[in-house]
């Protein structure tokens, strides 16, 4: 059997959820407003394959909203010495709790 090395490749533990949450999000979370320039965190949402759910190597990264594209938000991550500007779903990212303080 080939080894498989798919998009989703190892990502049984980094994806799952609380049973809690297990299912789909509250309308709550889809009414929350971004704008340009907050300060939001990626985190997969596994329950939304294939709405903009950003590669796993980005998953607890924190990032910039530097723009909108359609349904979906362009996101600055930095990664090393370099900038990433990530496409991402409304379902994957949330505000970082940190930067409503400030």
């Amino acid at each position: 059997m080939p080894l498989n090395k798919g998009y989703r490749n190892k990502t049984r533990k980094k994806y799952r959820k609380n049973p809690r949450e297990r299912g789909l999000r509250s309308v709550e979370k889809y009414l929350i407003e971004f704008d340009i320039g907050d300060t939001v965190d990626i985190i997969g949402d596994p329950s939304q394959q294939n709405r903009g759910l950003p590669h796993r190597r980005y998953h607890g990264r924190t990032g910039i909203i530097t723009g909108i594209r359609g349904r979906c938000f362009e996101v600055q991550v930095k990664l090393g010495n370099s900038k990433k500007m990530l496409i991402v779903g409304r379902e994957h990212i949330r505000l970082n709790p940190i930067s409503e303080k400030l």
